[in-house]
């Protein structure tokens, strides 16, 4: 490949890249969306979260079986529990370093 095909390889993928995201803030910006959306929409971050979260907590990965006594599930627990008390991303983020440290230690 020249020097001219990967500028347009590379003008190409940012355009496939970036269309995407831009286009619905354009369309949206200046409309009022109805309530039920969202509400909706305010559920994608959980969801998404938890399906980033649930495999690596209950799972063994090599059977893909159900494991509840992994460090990394007890770890989490104390780790949630101050994360919805405090709300402070920055104090959950060492909480939960630290009980994973300390898990590792125990066991």
């Amino acid at each position: 490949m020249n020097w001219l095909d990967l500028l347009l390889l590379f003008t190409a993928m940012g355009l496939v890249t970036y269309l995407p995201r831009c286009l619905p803030l354009l369309y949206l910006a200046h409309r009022k969306l109805p309530k039920g959306l969202i509400d909706w929409l305010s559920l994608v971050p959980a969801a998404i979260l938890s399906a980033l979260l649930a495999p690596v907590l209950f799972t063994d990965s090599a059977t893909r079986s159900l494991e509840l006594g992994k460090p990394e599930l007890w770890a989490a627990l104390p780790t949630l529990l101050f994360a919805w008390k405090t709300k402070n991303l920055g104090g959950t983020v060492i909480v939960g370093m630290f009980c994973y440290w300390l898990m590792g230690q125990l066991g």
